[in-house]
Order: structure tokens, then C-alpha cells, then sequence
């Protein structure tokens, strides 16, 4: 799971195009945006990436191989049935100032994947995504943080890791290969 804000972006497009067709676990996004340029973004995203990359509909399984946006304006859950894993799109109040929220996705996988998850927070203003990054770390999962040189700004990466709910902090340039050798 990855959430971002300012610079995000720029920083989803460095990472995602490194992943192979093969990877085995399914990614969801969270990125800041107005809600008229998420499809575009992922549009974008999946015309120069191996994997699939799409706007988030509800229900819609989580699959290797496969990246998920979050729509603007609307909450992402990460949810599970079984050995499926799913998002739920809802409406909902503003969480820690956003809608889409970070904390919202990663509080969802805290509770639904747990030790299965990887949570990474990268560039962006506030602290949204730090609580449920840190609840994620709790419940058995992969943090990981964006360092402070390669971040835009580095308000969210830097809220987490001043909290101590980061495992690793790691240069934007290094986050694909990590989330290739978790996957794995």
C-alpha cells in the first residue's frame, strides 16, 4: 500500500514502471488529487507501466500485477474475504484533512492484512498516513518510509519516522527494488 501527497505524483511515476508484469502482490494507492484527475493519472501510469494500472472501482480484487488508484474524493479500503483481497470506495468525512486518506487505507490493512502488507508513506505535506502506518507496523506489517533527501517534502514520510513506526527509511530511487524483494 502506498500513500502520498506533494510530489507524489512524480515519485508514483518513478516507482511503479520499475515493477515487473510478474509481480506477485497487488499494490493500492493512495495519492492526493482532485477527483476530475485520478482516472487521467492512472491512465498515464498504465501507459508506461508493465503492471495494470487503473482508477479503483468498489469491490475491485486486489491482483498481482495490478496497481490501484484511489478515486478522488473518495475513501480506499482495503478489505479481505477469505483469500481475497478487495477495496471498498466510500464516501465519508474528511480524515486528517484529505479524502482520499492515506490513514483510511492504511488503518483497513492493519486490520485485513496485517503481517501480509507493506505500507509505504512518501512525499508529502501533514501527517496523514502516519497513525495508520503505525497501526500497520503494530499488526505485523512492512513499513516503509520515502527519505527526506529524495521527498518533495517530506511532512508525511518524516511525521512517521519522527513517531518510530518506520522499518526502513529509503531513497525514492530504492523503494521499487524493496517492494519487488517484499513481494517475493
Amino acid at each position: 500500500l502506498i500513500g502520498a501527497s506533494t510530489g507524489g505524483p512524480q515519485a508514483i511515476m518513478d516507482i511503479l514502471p520499475k515493477l515487473p508484469a510478474d509481480l506477485p502482490a497487488g499494490i493500492v494507492i493512495v495519492q492526493h488529487m482532485p477527483q476530475q484527475f485520478t482516472a487521467a493519472f492512472a491512465r498515464r501510469l498504465n501507459s508506461s507501466c508493465r503492471i495494470t494500472v487503473r482508477e479503483a472501482v468498489n469491490d475491485e480484487s486486489v491482483l498481482p500485477g495490478h496497481a490501484l488508484i484511489a478515486p478522488g474524493n473518495h475513501h480506499m479500503l482495503l478489505k479481505r474475504s477469505g483469500t481475497r483481497y478487495y477495496v471498498q470506495i466510500k464516501d465519508g468525512p474528511l480524515v486528517s484533512r484529505h479524502r482520499p486518506s492515506v490513514d483510511v487505507l492504511f488503518r483497513s490493512a492493519a486490520r485485513y492484512a496485517g503481517p501480509n502488507a507493506v505500507g509505504v508513506i512518501m512525499t508529502g505535506m501533514g501527517i496523514d498516513g502516519m497513525a495508520g502506518l503505525e497501526l500497520m507496523q503494530q499488526s505485523g506489517a512492512v513499513t516503509l518510509a520515502q527519505d527526506e533527501k529524495s521527498s518533495v517534502v517530506w511532512g508525511m514520510p518524516g511525521a512517521a519516522v519522527k513517531q518510530g513506526c518506520v522499518d526502513e527509511v529509503v531513497s525514492l530511487q530504492a523503494i521499487a527494488r524493496r517492494l519487488i524483494e517484499l513481494s517475493r
